[in-house]
């Protein structure tokens, strides 16, 4: 089972959905889980796959994609959300090229100490980004500050907002419904893509 509600698998898709899931095809050819849990509704899932890749797979973003990505990586992991953790730090390990380096922050990540592996702008980006996420009531002004003072600008702080915020809306999807990676290819990138 890849869900507790009902997919349409892109061969029996139709009409709209036929157009979006040609829309939504990965690199490596196929419908990502993530993307078929809106099957039943395609309008939504138009507005996933908008929104994730302005926020994930913009070339005007100007921090790196690999860094987009452990922030992915670390938002999932805080939700406790086994697939989007799955795909998305795969795609981390993939874009930093360094596996000593990958292996070394996700550890960090998964064991909830980011500090290990990250200091200065990245550690800052990190630390806001997971208090968005667990104690989003508890944001202020001053959380700004700091990441200004740590040398991220507005922009690159905008940057780590969007990420957020999409995934925490993308695991509540994914938790809430049971999807599972069975039958997905697991990571965005293919060998020499860099996003």
């Amino acid at each position: 089972m890849n869900a507790w509600i009902r997919m349409i698998p892109p061969e029996e898709a139709t009409g709209r959905l036929a157009e979006l899931y040609e829309r939504v095809k990965t690199p490596h050819g196929t419908v990502d889980n993530v993307m078929r849990a809106h099957s039943l509704r395609p309008e939504s899932l138009e507005g996933h796959v908008v929104l994730y890749r302005s926020v994930l797979h913009n070339k005007a973003n100007t921090l790196p994609f690999w860094f987009l990505e452990t922030v992915a990586t670390w938002v999932s992991l805080t939700n406790r959300c086994h697939y989007s953790t799955t795909h998305h730090s795969a795609n981390m390990r993939r874009l930093i090229e360094d596996e000593l380096r990958a292996e070394t922050m996700y550890a960090a990540l998964a064991c909830g100490h980011p500090e290990v592996a990250f200091e200065g702008k990245e550690l800052a980006l990190l630390e806001y980004a997971r208090k968005l996420t667990a104690d989003v009531g508890a944001m202020c002004e001053a959380d700004i500050e700091r990441l200004r003072e740590a040398g991220a600008d507005d922009g690159e702080i905008l940057e780590v907002n969007q990420v957020c915020a999409y995934f925490n809306y993308s695991n509540r999807v994914l938790n809430g419904l049971g999807v599972t990676t069975k039958g997905d290819v697991v990571g965005y990138y293919k060998h020499g893509d860099d996003g």
